[in-house]
């Protein structure tokens, strides 16, 4: 299978030089401008008598600070810096391709008003709720645990969508639907119950906003086939990258972050099917 590619720079000037119609699937969780800096700080514990943690048994543990890794999230004008991506995210995909545009209740709307204008109102296929449970609950209103994932087809009338390629959830009342389809499961409706990446997960990074395989893997099995190319050009920690080389898909990854560069070195170190370049499509060193 041909090389996937990782781009570490603007994804801006990258996108203006991919071929049009060259990418089946865009998949993009761009940041969500909360206004704040997202951060995690990476830990590990060893036994200490005078240690800051109390663990099982009244036992003792210091905190040992190994590493945070951050990146702004603030933008004077959002929809002005998605814009152009977004046109451009229109022009390389194929006329059967699709976007999924990943964002939280802050932004939702103002975005889906700009994709309705970029891909028209009636491209617009789901709005999916991924919904989790983890974290505070405030007390001062309903405590917000969902993203939104805006699915969009560059073509409303031509499409792919596999629906017997997607995993399959129990029925919440198997018992009203017989044995047979209790064992077969139903298919997810457009709202998605999964967990956030445990923090002892295989899988953890350690980088902010991680999200989950199980997200990647259900929305690269939907909408591409094995040997399709798959973008993502806010990479982050490369998740997309991670479930299309699972899948038997090719991806090109961007992201400018130093940090997500070391993240998807180490994620991806020893896979000879990626090349690293530089956002003028020179080897990265």
């Amino acid at each position: 299978m041909p090389s996937s590619r990782i781009y570490f720079g603007d994804n801006l000037p990258v996108l203006r030089s991919l071929p049009d119609e060259s990418v089946d699937l865009i998949y993009i969780d761009p940041p969500f401008n909360t206004g704040k800096t997202q951060a995690r700080t990476q830990i590990k514990t060893v036994s200490s008598g005078d240690g800051d943690r109390t663990g099982f048994g009244g036992r003792r543990y210091a905190t040992i600070k190994l590493g945070s890794q951050s990146y702004a999230d603030l933008f004077d004008d959002y929809l002005a810096f998605l814009e152009p991506r977004l046109e451009e995210a229109r022009r390389v995909l194929r006329p059967h391709g699709s976007l999924y545009f990943h964002i939280d209740y802050r932004e939702v709307h103002y975005c889906k008003l700009l994709l309705d204008v970029i891909f028209g109102r009636e491209a617009f296929l789901n709005e999916i709720i991924w919904a989790y449970d983890y974290g505070g609950r405030t007390r001062k209103k309903w405590p917000p645990k969902h993203d939104n994932i805006l699915w969009y087809a560059k073509d409303p009338q031509k499409y792919i969508f596999n629906a017997d390629k997607i995993d399959r959830i129990p029925y919440m009342a198997p018992g009203l639907v017989g044995p047979e389809k209790a064992a077969r499961g139903k298919l997810p409706t457009d709202t998605w119950w999964h967990t956030i990446v445990p923090t002892n997960s295989k899988e953890k990074t350690g980088y902010p906003t991680q999200k989950p395989l199980g997200i990647l893997r259900r929305i690269i099995q939907a909408s591409s086939n094995p040997g399709d190319t798959v973008l993502d050009f806010f990479a982050g920690s490369g998740t997309a990258g991670a479930a299309c080389l699972e899948l038997g898909r090719r991806f090109i990854l961007v992201d400018n972050n130093p940090e997500a560069l070391q993240v998807m070195r180490r994620r991806f170190a020893g896979c000879s099917e990626i090349e690293w370049l530089g956002p003028d499509g020179s080897p990265l060193s």
